[in-house]
């Protein structure tokens, strides 16, 4: 009627069910997973109830399916920095996986600042949810944060490699930072860099160590001067390696925190107009995409964002069904993937052009 409001109605169970000719608690017994029928319902009347909730359009409430089944079908998860490609592909590995088993993500995010970083776990402790997965920026955990989630009897997955309270999926890169640095050695580099570029002190450790560790091994002195600490954008990695190509004796490899810090090395090496790998090698961490187009393509470690994302919701779903068993670990391997960015080391190291140049953006 014109002028007048209306109100579409919402298809309801009991509609579902008159329509099935089936009663309203096997409609509910159906099209809720997670409930048992206390008698079984045969697969054709299972496809009655199917066919008429297609037709209708019927739509299962959430809060309502929350309430009977005491879940949510949704994972919250912490990711440290949006920026880092890396981040954003084991999202997708994580949400790929989780949407087959029928969960949905809540995602926060640290931005790498501690106080972000302190209220998305505090929320991630309030919030109804299943289970969380934890990338933190600022470890170890404080008590209060391990009690808040302990308290809600959340199971919690932390996948940052660091010493944690909770079940953990360890991909610590300091095996493959070792190959990596057995790599450059073979290849004849003795005075390689290293680009640190970390929001916090704990993170990235097994790199450095892997690195320092190597070197002593070596009997190659140590020089600090090759070790620069930076933060985490491109444009502090780019100044960092224009930092360590502007040395007298300057490195003939540089090794980088991750891929995203690498690119901006390779960027500062052009900018001096220096070949890549012919003056100078340049490798990374993580295997982003964009490793594999970059020109040169860029060495880098791999820790494979799918294996990580596997192992993580295999023991949340296992914390799930069982909270009471002891505390699991589950381990993912990282490999080298040695590519173009990474050659000979140049017998003759010739000055850098364009070291009197002022630094800029990239």
């Amino acid at each position: 009627m014109a002028g007048e409001a209306f109100k579409l109605k919402q298809t309801t169970q009991r509609d579902v069910a008159l329509h099935a000719g089936v009663s309203r608690a096997t409609v509910s017994y159906v099209v809720s997973p997670n409930r048992e029928a206390p008698v079984a319902i045969s697969e054709k009347t299972r496809q009655k109830v199917l066919d008429a909730v297609r037709e209708l359009g019927y739509q299962p409430d959430a809060r309502a399916q929350t309430l009977i089944s005491g879940t949510t079908r949704i994972i919250g998860i912490l990711l440290p920095d949006m920026r880092n490609p890396h981040f954003w592909e084991l999202l997708e590995a994580i949400e790929r996986r989780a949407h087959v088993r029928g969960y949905s993500l809540l995602v926060y995010h640290s931005a790498l600042e501690r106080s972000q970083e302190k209220f998305a776990l505090q929320e991630l402790g309030r919030r109804r949810i299943d289970g969380v997965v934890l990338i933190s920026s600022f470890p170890p955990y404080s008590a209060d944060v391990a009690d808040d989630l302990g308290a809600a009897r959340r199971p919690v997955v932390d996948l940052s490699n660091v010493e944690s309270p909770f079940d953990c999926v360890i991909s610590s890169y300091d095996e493959g930072a070792a190959e990596m640095m057995e790599h450059l050695f073979a290849l004849g580099h003795r005075r390689i860099g290293f680009v640190y570029g970390v929001a916090s002190p704990a993170l990235g450790r097994d790199r450095l160590d892997a690195y320092t560790e190597a070197i002593r091994q070596r009997g190659l002195p140590a020089d600090d001067k090759l070790i620069v600490r930076c933060g985490t954008s491109a444009a502090e990695g780019y100044a960092a390696a224009r930092a360590l190509l502007a040395q007298e004796d300057r490195p003939t490899a540089i090794i980088a925190i991750n891929d995203l810090i690498a690119f901006s090395v390779l960027r500062a090496a052009a900018d001096l107009e220096l070949a890549v790998p012919r003056d100078l090698s340049v490798c990374g961490f993580d295997n982003v995409q964009a490793s594999r187009y970059a020109v040169p393509r860029l060495t880098t470690v791999d820790r494979d964002a799918g294996d990580v994302a596997e192992a993580a919701l295999r023991l949340l779903l296992s914390r799930m069904n069982d909270k009471s068993t002891p505390r699991m670990t589950a381990r993912v391997a990282c490999r080298l993937i040695a590519r173009e960015t990474t050659g000979p080391a140049p017998s003759i190291l010739a000055p850098c052009a364009g070291t009197d140049r002022a630094l800029a953006e990239p």
